[in-house]
């Protein structure tokens, strides 16, 4: 397959942002109604922060008529006939029950133009079953994987929130689809209106397209102890006055060597040097995806000067604050977008 840039690439945005943007949305009966609407949100909330309508989208199926969520959502689909009328992106939103049969000739055409290809979910189970060596890694939704590597072999399975094959993109749907869309989007906004569309979608972190799935309830042990979510949720809401861990462990009710032993057990690392990482990562994010000036980001993370605020972001994550301000994009996808 050649190389063309596919207009979802961040050179593509770069070169041509105003080029408006198609996106066909592949509905199958009985399909995610929770990941429908997120990526049609994505895209209209998009369109709002840019005041003009960049991305447009149409939906199409097997079919013409209504298409029945698993929800009882009724959508209504042109027909998708072929490599007829192929658009800037695909995305997948199938069902439990349905196969890749119509869309995967489809995204197979759109793989050929180097156009984009999301499959979410059921659909990219249903193309990890159908496919027998993909060119690169795939994921799916965790409830899924296990079951795929029971059946059958899949030794480039993995359960991160989405992975490209060769422009394919797979990945784990659900909650995860408001993430996926924002980083597809991305390429064609500046960092302050990533961060406005995260804010408007009440995203409090995006994550990257490489972070594991959270898979279980019992893959965190101190989801089960009340007094642990409660020492984070004290640390979290006082970001900008750090109280003293005997002022945690006295609030709270628990010793401090009790602490001690659960923060190693479930975080390997000290309640102190938690603490200060969460300020950390909140001064990194205000930095990233605001304009405020560094003195106040410092003032509201509790490091009360620049200087000290510096020194602990060059500690944690190697380069000033001043350099983190320096990225002009992004770069929430660990793959480009072909």
């Amino acid at each position: 397959m050649g190389k063309q840039q596919n207009r979802f690439d961040v050179a593509a945005a770069v070169a041509d942002p105003a080029r408006a943007q198609v996106v066909e949305i592949y509905v199958s009966k009985g399909f995610s109604g929770l990941e429908l609407s997120s990526v049609t949100h994505v895209l209209a909330t998009a369109n709002a922060i840019l005041a003009r309508d960049l991305f447009s989208w149409r939906f199409s199926t097997d079919a013409p008529g209504f298409v029945t969520s698993d929800q009882g959502a009724l959508v209504r689909g042109e027909p998708a006939i072929g490599d007829h009328r192929l658009a800037d992106m695909m995305v997948v939103v199938g069902g439990k029950k349905a196969g890749g049969n119509t869309w995967l000739p489809r995204a197979r055409a759109m793989q050929r133009k180097a156009r984009t290809v999301v499959l979410l979910s059921d659909a990219a189970t249903a193309y990890i079953r159908a496919t027998k060596a993909p060119a690169g890694r795939v994921t799916t939704h965790w409830r899924d994987v296990t079951q795929l590597v029971e059946t059958g072999y899949h030794p480039r399975l993995t359960t991160h929130l989405s992975e490209n094959s060769d422009g394919i993109i797979t990945s784990a749907g659900a909650g995860a689809t408001l993430e996926l869309m924002v980083g597809l989007v991305a390429p064609h906004l500046t960092s302050p209106q990533v961060a406005e569309l995260g804010n408007h979608l009440l995203l409090q972190t995006i994550r990257k397209s490489d972070a594991e799935q959270p898979k279980s309830i019992a893959d965190n042990e101190g989801l089960f102890d009340a007094r642990l979510t409660e020492v984070i949720r004290l640390m979290e809401d006082t970001v900008n006055e750090p109280l003293s861990m005997d002022d945690i462990t006295t609030r709270v009710g628990v010793s401090t060597r009790h602490l001690e032993r659960v923060f190693r057990s479930v975080f390997n690392d000290t309640p102190a040097r938690f603490y200060k990482r969460l300020r950390v990562k909140r001064a990194r994010a205000m930095i990233e995806e605001s304009l405020l000036p560094m003195v106040d980001i410092a003032v509201a993370t509790g490091f009360g000067s620049c200087t000290t605020m510096a020194k602990a972001i060059k500690g944690e994550y190697g380069v000033t604050p001043s350099k983190m301000r320096e990225r002009k994009n992004l770069q929430l996808l660990t793959y480009d977008g072909r």
